[in-house]
């Protein structure tokens, strides 16, 4: 079976009797933690946010291992800012500048 997958033996039975770390695990429950907290924020939360919480449940981790955790889970925050209305208010009292650079009626009389 070990050429047939081009593997050799003894990394077949490394793999086979592989437990775990405790880096892995700790891994492995960061990871759970910051799906939730992502799933749970309707997907709003980024990295700051997440840390915060998951340093405010006891989890010592950084705003940059975090953020590349989520990158790793591809989770990726969308905020759409609120709609403001921007138009010019037309309506107002002060003085309106001439247009002096494509005046209506020529000074020249051309």
């Amino acid at each position: 079976m070990c050429d047939v997958l081009s593997v050799s033996r003894s990394g077949y039975y490394k793999w086979r009797n592989h437990e775990t770390s405790q880096q892995e695990l700790r891994k492995n429950q960061v990871l759970e933690r910051i799906h939730y907290h992502f799933s749970d924020s309707e997907e709003r939360y980024g990295a700051p946010k997440i840390t915060f919480l998951l340093n405010k449940e006891g989890c010592n981790v950084t705003e940059r291992t975090v953020g590349l955790y989520m990158q790793e889970l591809g989770l990726r925050s969308c905020v759409s800012r609120k709609y403001k209305v921007q138009t010019t208010d037309s309506n107002h009292d002060m003085a309106i500048a001439p247009n002096i650079l494509n005046p209506t009626v020529s000074k020249y009389g051309a």
